[in-house]
C-alpha cells in the first residue's frame, strides 16, 4: 500500500565538505529510490548545521579580506545551503531513478518557515552550526563576537537561536508537487526562518531544528510516516561516559523523562 513518507536527513550525515556530501547522497539515494520504487510518495527534508555554519563563516571571512564583498545575512546563508544540498540530493536521486528506468521528476523548493519573533530561543542560542573547534579555537572566535558552546563532548561549535516552527510558507506548493507525482526536497535546514511583519515576511538570523520542521511538514501533508536519518547508529544516555547506554527503542514517556533528566543536550539529536 502506497504511503506518504517524510524522510529527514541529518546535516552531519551529509559529510563535512561537498565531495563527502556527494558521496553520502549518492549512497543514500539508493535507499530513497527503493521506497519510491515500492510505490511510496517521498518528501525529503534535510539538516544544514555544518553547511550553513561554514557558508556563514566563509562569507564573513571574505567580507573582511576582499574589498567590496558584503557580509551575508544568516537567512541568505540558509537559502544558499538549501540550494547546494538540494542540488546534490536531486541530482543523485534523479541519476538513481534513471538507472532503474523510473520516470519521475525531482524538485528542490526553497522553503521559508514562519517563527515567532518573541520566541524565547532568541535570548538563548542553542543550535550548533558549522565545524567543530578546539577550546582554544573557540575562545578566539568568541573574542570576535561569535557564541560558542561545547557540543556533546565532541568539541566546540558556534551556536545560534533555534526557534520553533509555526507554519511552512510554501506548503501549498509542496502539496501540489506531491499530488502530481513529483519527488520533493523541501524545508532544508529546517527552512529559512521568517517572521510576520506589517509589510510581509522578513528573514531572521536563526536555524530552525530540522526535526521540528520535518514533524511540522509531516503534519501539514498528513504523512503516514516520518523517518529521521542521522550520522550515528542510535541515541544514547550518559553519552561519552563509561556507563553510556545505547537506546534502540523509546516510549514517549521514557523520552520525556530523559529530556527532563537533561540526558539530551539542547540542539543535539
Amino acid at each position: 500500500m502506497s504511503k506518504v513518507i517524510v524522510l529527514a536527513l541529518g546535516g552531519n550525515a551529509l559529510g563535512n565538505d561537498p565531495e563527502e556530501q556527494k558521496e553520502a547522497v549518492r549512497y543514500t539515494s539508493k535507499s530513497i529510490v527503493d521506497l519510491i520504487e515500492a510505490g511510496n510518495q517521498v518528501i525529503l527534508s534535510h539538516g544544514n548545521g555544518p553547511q550553513v555554519g561554514m557558508i556563514n563563516l566563509a562569507m564573513d571571512a571574505a567580507s573582511k579580506t576582499e574589498a567590496g564583498t558584503p557580509q551575508m545575512p544568516f537567512p541568505e546563508c540558509g537559502a544558499m545551503s538549501q540550494g547546494y544540498i538540494g542540488y546534490h540530493l536531486q541530482n543523485a536521486i534523479q541519476n538513481e531513478l534513471r538507472s532503474r528506468g523510473i520516470k519521475k521528476s525531482v524538485a528542490t523548493l526553497v522553503t521559508q518557515v514562519v517563527v515567532d519573533k518573541d520566541d524565547p530561543a532568541f535570548q538563548n542560542p542553542t543550535k550548533p552550526v558549522g565545524s567543530f573547534y578546539t577550546k582554544e579555537e573557540a575562545e578566539a572566535m568568541i573574542a570576535k563576537g561569535f557564541t560558542f558552546k561545547e557540543d556533546a563532548g565532541r568539541g566546540y561549535r558556534r551556536v545560534v537561536p533555534s526557534p520553533k516552527p509555526i507554519d511552512i510558507v510554501e506548503i501549498d506548493a509542496i502539496k501540489s508537487l506531491v499530488a502530481t507525482g513529483n519527488i520533493v526536497i523541501a524545508a532544508g535546514g529546517g527552512g529559512i526562518p521568517v517572521v510576520e511583519e506589517n509589510d510581509g515576511l522578513k528573514g531572521i538570523p536563526a536555524v530552525i531544528d530540522k526535526d521540528f520542521t520535518s514533524a511540522k511538514l509531516a503534519e501539514l501533508v498528513d504523512a503516514d510516516s516520518l523517518i529521521i536519518l542521522t550520522a550515528v547508529e542510535k541515541v544514547a544516555i550518559r553519552f561519552g561516559k563509561p556507563d553510556q547506554v545505547w537506546l534502540s527503542e523509546l516510549t514517549v514517556e521514557e523520552a520525556e523523562k530523559y529530556i527532563a533528566d537533561k540526558e539530551f543536550a539542547e540542539g543535539s539529536m
